[in-house]
């Protein structure tokens, strides 16, 4: 089990744990505050987060801006990451591929699943993780996939 995954599973048994777990999180990786993410889900091969429709991320007709729904998706995909991944190696996303399938007139959920986990070798290797973004009533709004580079950790 990863620290991450760990944390995660000490933390989301306790009222509130949830909110405390995703509010470390956004200190280690400032960044993702922009989208006000909440873990709700997580474990190896999988992660749901959602983030609230508010100010900060509307564009200019008041929905959910596209690149801020992708960054929801990044969050659901590094977590996933760093429960899946084990300490003797090291992920870096790599790229990401985007389709902006419906407007986001609501709060957002993302989920990102793997259909099977990999096998952590010595051989470095690119993980494809597939992310939905949905909207309140469940439609997709955001469909990627991001490519992680995953290689042994020399530390």
């Amino acid at each position: 089990m990863t620290q991450t995954h760990s944390l995660w599973r000490r933390l989301s048994r306790v009222p509130g744990g949830n909110r405390l777990f995703s509010a470390a999180m956004c200190l280690r990786v400032p960044y993702f505050r922009t989208v006000l993410p909440t873990v709700r889900e997580l474990r190896p091969g999988h992660c749901e987060v959602t983030g609230p429709l508010w100010w900060g991320v509307h564009n200019h007709i008041r929905t959910f801006h596209a690149i801020a729904a992708c960054n929801l998706a990044e969050v659901a995909m590094g977590m996933l990451a760093e429960a899946t991944v084990p300490a003797t190696h090291r992920w870096l996303p790599k790229g990401m591929t985007v389709a902006y399938v419906a407007k986001a007139k609501t709060s957002l959920r993302a989920v990102a699943e793997l259909s099977e986990l990999p096998e952590f070798g010595d051989e470095g290797f690119e993980l494809d993780v597939p992310v939905t973004v949905s909207d309140n009533v469940g439609q997709p709004v955001v469909t990627a996939t991001i490519t992680v580079w995953i290689t042994r950790s020399n530390r």
